[in-house]
């Protein structure tokens, strides 16, 4: 006869899994929104960024 088992994770091994998670599915996003953007909106983007910090690109 099999007998349904459950797994408790301590509270403390999920809020240390959590930030890793959060990582994962961001990295996900930009992988996938750089992935379906033109290459004009890529390029503005990353045009954008240089100059908000400051870094001479012309």
């Amino acid at each position: 006869m099999l007998h349904a088992t459950t797994v408790h994770f301590p509270a403390t091994t999920l809020r240390a899994a959590l930030p890793a998670v959060r990582a994962i599915l961001f990295g996900a996003f930009v992988i996938y929104g750089v992935g379906f953007a033109g290459p004009a909106t890529i390029h503005n983007a990353a045009h954008d960024v240089r100059h908000a910090f400051a870094f001479p690109c012309h």
